[in-house]
């Protein structure tokens, strides 16, 4: 047991977690041990009383001190053994409900992280692992990657998933629809971390294998077709986009049909898609028709028919109509209590939106009261460290500094950027968006060093990830412009001034 025990994390081991592995091939000990929790009692007391082992009696497990835990893995495992490590995954896949899929991000499964993360040690060679794996041990891996994915356990989440697809690939082939489902996956990975170049190969061979496996009017090679276009959204590429949402569109709706959830989600994001290139009536256009479509199809109270009622809400922020976007949020949040309950994170999304709304309006008591919730049940169902959590905090520091509460907002800030740079990295998108938010901060308090070291990262940062012309870049540029005018420097406002305009231009 104590052998075994290397391949756990060595926090938090319940018996539930080693039970939901059991399996008719393991040794007779194990099944032993596994099967009845008096057993299991027994044989950890035993390592309880050798002081191996210590009992969490409040939180009803045992936890290995770091320095045992080493040993037991190099001294007792100096040669990995490959059945204690699927069986390790069994454990953790076990304990992942395969009806909470969407929801792998919640509260509740954080307990499994540490066990999962465990599963990636550098020791376990994957490469070699990959060569034993059978189809259902690489279904398995699947969830798993999934559950990490959802818990920003990227790092993790992307070597189970390459292990998956290495499993995928010699069993089934590489144009195998479940190995092309992986390779898709793995392009959703890339772009949560900001690796777009990455996800655009992934999606493209995605896509190209999809064509000649299924057909180019597939609902798969579709869906391929559709995230494309998202990825292209994300890279500034718009017109790009657009070509994917169309073909999306025209090929579901003469696969699905005009009113499928499927093909009105792709006229939502065309919405958004014409939101970010100004192009608001079209956009307004999209939205009430995906909104008609989900009513009539989904109901009036239906999450997505929900989420398309937030959309608007924020198209008309756009369009300056406050009145029909503090309604349609109202709507939304209303509706989203009634069918998920107040402390779902879609619930909570929408009240991180309405503290938008109010900050736009200038109600900035309203815009506290809203992210201060929004804060906290992030902060209880997601985690202090969860992305959106982060976004919440970040969005306080922009709050707080518009009230003039400077230190509150550097607090925020500094806060949120600690917390992005450990999951997210330094170089995403989002990471960087709060760099420039604490360089605009650093403006405002007169540090003007430190506000150019903050766009001048922020500014490198965007150039590698999303390219010199893209207008995030671009906006860069211009702050970075408006900083050395204000410092003096003139000969080199003006030529980030002129960049920007001349970029802007083409």
């Amino acid at each position: 047991m104590l052998k075994l025990l290397a391949y756990f994390d060595n926090q938090k081991i319940w018996y539930e977690l080693l039970h939901a592995g059991i399996a008719e091939h393991l040794t007779m000990w194990l099944r032993n041990t596994i099967t009845d929790p008096i057993n299991f009692e027994c044989v950890m007391t035993t390592l309880v009383d050798y002081c191996f082992v210590e009992v969490q009696t409040a939180k009803q497990c045992y936890s290995m001190h770091p320095c045992v835990h080493d040993w037991a893995f190099a001294g007792l495992n100096s040669v990995i053994d490959t059945q204690y490590y699927w069986y390790a995954l069994d454990c953790v896949a076990g304990n992942i409900n395969e009806d909470d899929w969407g929801s792998f991000g919640l509260l509740c499964y954080t307990q499994l992280v540490p066990h999962a993360i465990r599963l990636v040690h550098p020791r376990f060679q994957l490469d070699d692992l990959a060569n034993d794996i059978t189809p259902d041990q690489t279904d398995r891996v699947g969830y798993i990657a999934s559950l990490l994915q959802d818990q920003v356990q990227l790092t993790a989440a992307e070597q189970m998933l390459q292990l998956a697809l290495a499993g995928y690939e010699k069993a089934l082939g590489p144009e195998h629809t479940s190995t092309l489902a992986t390779i898709h996956n793995l392009g959703l990975l890339y772009r949560d971390q900001g690796k777009l170049k990455k996800a655009e190969q992934m999606y493209e061979r995605a896509l190209a294998g999809g064509e000649k496996a299924l057909g180019p009017q597939h609902t798969s090679t579709l869906n391929t077709v559709h995230n494309l276009g998202l990825l292209y959204n994300d890279q500034g590429k718009l017109e790009e986009a657009e070509q994917m949402y169309e073909r999306a569109l025209a090929g579901r709706e003469k696969v699905l049909g005009l009113e499928h959830t499927s093909t009105l989600d792709t006229v939502n994001n065309l919405g958004i898609l014409y939101w970010n290139q100004g192009k608001l009536n079209e956009a307004e256009q999209m939205y009430r028709r995906a909104l008609a479509g989900k009513e009539k199809a989904l109901g009036p109270e239906h999450i997505s028919t929900l989420n398309t009622v937030n959309n608007l809400g924020l198209l008309y922020i756009n369009q300056g109509k406050l009145e029909k976007a503090e309604q349609m949020y109202k709507r939304a949040l209303a509706g989203k209590e009634k069918a998920l309950g107040p402390e779902h994170t879609s619930t909570l999304n929408t009240v991180h939106n309405l503290g938008l709304l109010y900050i736009s309006q200038g109600k900035l008591e309203e815009a506290e009261q809203m992210y201060e919730r929004a804060l906290a049940e992030r902060e209880k169902a997601l985690g202090p460290e969860h992305t959106s959590t982060l976004d919440t905090v970040n969005n306080l520091g922009n709050l707080y500094s518009d009230q003039g509460k400077l230190e509150e907002a550097e607090q925020m800030y500094k806060r949120a950027l600690a917390g992005k740079e450990k999951v997210l990295g330094p170089e995403h998108t989002s990471t960087l968006d709060t760099v420039n938010n604490l360089g605009l901060l650093y403006c405002d308090q007169g540090k003007l060093e430190e506000a150019e070291q903050m766009y001048e990262r922020a500014l490198a940062g965007k150039e590698k990830v999303l390219g010199p012309e893209h207008v995030s870049t671009l906006d860069m540029v211009h702050n970075l412009g408006l900083l050395y005018r204000n410092q003096g420097k003139l000969d080199k406002a003006e030529q980030m001034f002129t960049r920007a305009r001349n970029q802007r231009i083409r």
